[in-house]
């Protein structure tokens, strides 16, 4: 391990219907450097899928985050928010951004105040407690194992966290260093395009589909460690 490396503290925020199995990869690669990286599986999902139902919503969410970093007493952190995670992320910094160095993004959804979930991503059926994963296609990872292990692991979404409400100033927006990952491959390139002219953010692309962490955990781990403050 280089002893020069800059040591990182990441708090992850995953993506719907997944769980902290999708970050494996790269939480190996930053923990064989000497990072700290915390993904807690978010309420309802995974591991945690045992505690599903109409009562998870945002607010939950957001709590799983904000909790881990507040009982581990962590500071200088660098954010991060895959996808749906970048809803919760948001939720995050309103309570906690002075504890929060670097936001990152990643193919995430970055609402205004007032938006949910739905209202970024509609076309949902939304008439049950819980919200079953999209079905995957070939083509969608990079190779044909991974997406049918991710199949094989997905897990009903809470569907109060797809339709809640995010309520938000601009706390996030006042985080010193702030990236936005964006997958050449298939991308929010309509998102990653309003931050390319606004000097307080950086935007990086990567070859990738949309669920970078699995499959492309060598770049984003680089990414990361870059988007540690000096």
């Amino acid at each position: 391990m280089n002893a020069n490396i800059r040591k990182g503290t990441f708090v992850v925020a995953h993506g719907a219907w997944t769980g902290a199995w999708s970050w494996q990869r790269v939480v190996d690669r930053l923990q064989a450097q000497g990072h700290l990286v915390i993904v807690p599986t978010l309420t309802g999902l995974g591991e945690r899928s045992h505690l599903a139902g109409p009562d998870v919503n945002l607010d939950t969410h957001i709590a799983d985050i904000v909790n881990e970093i507040v009982w581990k007493d962590l500071r200088g952190i660098v954010l991060v928010g895959h996808s749906y995670g970048g809803i919760v992320a948001m939720g995050v910094a309103e309570q906690l951004a002075d504890r929060i160095d670097s936001f990152v993004f990643i193919e995430a959804l970055v609402p205004a105040n007032g938006q949910s979930f739905a209202d970024l991503a509609p076309g949902w059926e939304l008439d049950g407690p819980l919200t079953d994963a999209p079905p995957s296609a070939p083509g969608d990872y990079k190779t044909e194992a991974d997406r049918l292990w991710v199949d094989s692991k997905a897990t009903p979404q809470p569907t109060a966290t797809i339709t809640q409400k995010l309520s938000i100033t601009d706390a996030f927006e006042r985080i010193a260093e702030k990236t936005f990952i964006v997958a050449k491959d298939v991308g929010f390139e309509h998102t990653a395009h309003r931050f390319r002219a606004d000097p307080t953010w950086s935007v990086r692309e990567i070859a990738s589909g949309h669920d970078v962490p699995i499959d492309a955990p060598g770049e984003l781990a680089a990414m990361l460690a870059d988007a540690i403050p000096t």
